[in-house]
């Protein structure tokens, strides 16, 4: 009889990170503890050989390549890593998938701060009703570039990071500026 694998202390770290995130995109707006601050766990659990990554932050390019995943233009990119944003200028040109594959839609990470700033107001499939969620650190006109980018189905996931915390916003959630 073979015995039950033990998983390695970063295979449970990925996994805890990887659970996190899919939590969060089906509790659009609701934040939820990674195990470590920062986007290297979430680059752990989302990266291989097979995904196509572009990168805003070059602190961040030791950790992808530890992945093997290939690097890319942003408009081909399977994971999206902006960072600390300073102009929506980006958005225009990820990835958000076809009529055919709208699941090719890129995985946008970005840093920010949760509790102050701008209020939001968020809707859709996983909110009850509506909640509020305040953001700080995007740029001037980041929802209204989200919104002229995102033709449902087709759109992007995003990820944002306050050190330890992550917060989802699926393409499938409305979200006004209040």
């Amino acid at each position: 009889m073979l015995a039950t694998p033990t998983p390695s202390p970063a295979e449970t770290r990925d996994n805890t990170a990887f659970d996190a995130l899919l939590w969060t995109l089906s509790r659009p707006g609701l934040p939820r503890k990674l195990p470590e601050p920062g986007e290297g766990t979430i680059i752990t659990a989302l990266l291989d050989r097979e995904c196509l990554v572009y990168s805003a932050d070059p602190l961040l390019m030791p950790e992808i390549m530890r992945t093997g995943a290939e690097l890319a233009d942003i408009d081909r990119a399977d994971h999206v890593f902006l960072g600390a944003m300073t102009t929506s200028d980006p958005i225009a040109d990820i990835n958000i998938g076809s009529d055919f594959y709208p699941d090719a839609g890129a995985t946008v990470i970005i840093r920010a701060s949760f509790g102050s700033g701008p209020a939001l107001r968020l809707a859709g499939p996983g909110v009850d009703g509506a909640m509020s969620l305040q953001l700080d650190g995007l740029p001037d006109g980041f929802w209204k570039a989200r919104a002229a980018r995102l033709r449902y189905p087709m759109g992007f996931d995003l990820f944002f990071v306050d050190g330890a915390r992550v917060v989802g916003v699926p393409r499938s959630t409305t979200v006004e500026e209040v």
